[in-house]
C-alpha cells in the first residue's frame, strides 16, 4: 500500500544483509550539479530485520520525529563531547582518571548510545582488566555520560542507573597518620628535597592534588592565607589559614614569577602534577624509612586537628567537607579570623 504524500517510505534493499529493510523520508530538494533539476534528499530513519519493523519504525517517527542525527551518535561521540565541557572545570590529574576509564571501554565506542543496555555496561566493566577503584571510575563516567545524553535527547532512558555498582574486591587499607616522631624527623630533615611540601601537607589539610595545583596569586601574605580546592563543591574556592608553623616554608618557597607554588625545575612544564608530587612523596619517605601513602598528610591534619579540638564548622571549612547550615558557608573576615585562631590550636 502507497503511504500518504511526506510520510516516508520502506523498501528492501539488494544483496544478503542482516538489516535489508531501510526506512527513509524526504529532507527537501537540491538542484543536481549541472543545475538543470531538483533531486530529491532523503534522511535515513535506520535499517531493520523484517518490514513490519521497518514500518513500525515509520509509524513512530512520524507520531514523535527526533533528531536522526542525535540518532546514531555513538558512546565515543558523546564521550567527546561531554568531556569538552566537563574537562574544563577540573584539574588535569582528574582529566587522566577519567581519560583511563574511557580507554578501557573500548567495546562500547562505536555502538550508538540508544543501543546501549545495563548489561552491556556491566560486561565492560567485568572484562576491564583493571583494578576496582578504575572500574569504579568507568561506572562513574557511564552516569555522567548518561546525565549528558538525556540532558541532549539522545537517549530517553538512563541505563546506567540500571548498572550494578561496583563491588570492591581487596579491601582498603586504613590510612595511618604521622606521628609526633615522624613530623619531627621530616623538621630534621627539612633540606631533602620537597620534605617541605609534606609539612604543608600535614599543616594545612589540603589534598595531595591540591598542595600540588597550588597557585602563587593564590598565596596571600597579608592575611596569611591560602586559595584553591578540587573535588567537589564544599571543597572548590576555599580558604585555608597558613599556620604560623609552616610560614616560613611557604614564603622560602614563594616566587611571584613561577605559576605555582610548587615546581618542578627539571621539566619544560614546571607546574607539579599529583603523579611528580606521589615520586617525590615516595622518595621521602624512602630516604628516611617512613612508611605512609600521600593522602595520609590530609588524614594527619585531620586526626591532629580534632585532637586540638578545633571547631567543627571551621574544621570543615578547611578541608573542604559539605556543611548543611548555610550560614555557616559563607566566608567573611570573621570567619577567616576564625579559623587562624582555629588552624593555631594545632601544636
Amino acid at each position: 500500500m502507497k503511504q500518504p504524500n511526506g510520510y516516508g517510505s520502506v523498501h528492501k534493499m539488494q544483496g544478503k544483509r542482516r538489516k535489508p529493510w531501510r526506512v527513509r523520508k524526504t529532507n527537501g530538494w537540491a538542484m543536481d550539479s549541472k543545475g538543470e533539476k531538483l533531486i530529491q534528499q532523503y534522511i535515513t530513519i535506520g535499517y531493520f530485520e523484517t518490514r513490519q519493523e521497518a514500518l513500525q519504525a515509520l509509524a513512530d517517527y512520524n507520531q514523535d520525529p527526533y533528531d536522526v542525527k542525535s540518532n546514531t551518535v555513538t558512546f565515543a561521540e558523546v564521550y567527546d563531547k561531554w568531556a569538552d565541557e566537563h574537562f574544563e572545570e577540573i584539574c588535569p590529574s582528574a582529566v587522566r582518571t577519567w581519560k583511563s576509564a574511557y580507554n578501557h571501554s573500548e567495546p562500547l565506542w562505536n555502538m550508538r548510545m540508544k543501543d546501549i543496555r545495563a548489561a552491556h555496561l556491566e560486561q565492560t566493566i567485568k572484562d576491564a582488566k583493571v583494578g576496582d577503584d578504575t572500574k569504579g571510575r568507568m561506572k562513574s563516567l557511564y552516569n555522567q555520560m548518561f546525565r549528558y545524553a538525556m540532558k541532549h535527547e539522545i537517549v530517553n532512558k538512563d541505563y546506567a542507573a540500571l548498572c550494578s555498582p561496583v563491588k570492591k574486591t581487596t579491601k582498603s587499607e586504613p590510612k595511618v597518620p604521622f606521628s609526633e616522631e615522624e613530623v619531627q624527623i621530616l623538621w630534621d630533615n627539612i633540606d631533602f628535597a620537597f620534605t617541605d611540601m609534606v609539612l604543608i601537607g600535614i599543616y594545612s589539610g589540603w589534598r595531595p592534588q591540591e598542595l600540588a595545583l597550588l597557585k602563587t596569586k593564590d598565596i596571600d601574605f597579608d592575611n596569611n592565607t591560602m586559595f584553591g580546592g578540587i573535588k567537589t563543591d564544599a571543597g572548590k574556592n576555599r580558604y585555608v589559614p597558613i599556620h604560623s608553623k609552616i610560614l616560613p616554608l611557604i614564603k622560602k618557597r614563594y616566587n611571584p614569577e613561577n605559576e605555582q607554588l610548587f615546581i618542578d625545575p627539571t621539566s619544560k612544564e614546571q607546574g607539579l602534577t599529583y603523579n611528580k608530587y606521589e615520586q617525590r612523596f615516595k622518595r621521602i619517605m624512602q630516604h628516611l624509612g617512613l612508611k605512609h601513602k600521600p593522602h595520609e598528610t590530609r588524614h594527619t591534619f585531620i586526626t591532629r586537628a580534632k585532637e586540638a579540638g578545633i571547631d567543627e564548622y571551621c574544621l570543615k571549612l578547611i578541608i573542604g567537607h559539605q556543611i548543611c547550615d548555610v550560614t555557616e558557608r559563607v566566608y567573611t573576615h570573621r570567619t577567616i579570623d576564625n579559623l587562624h585562631r582555629e588552624i593555631e590550636k594545632i601544636p
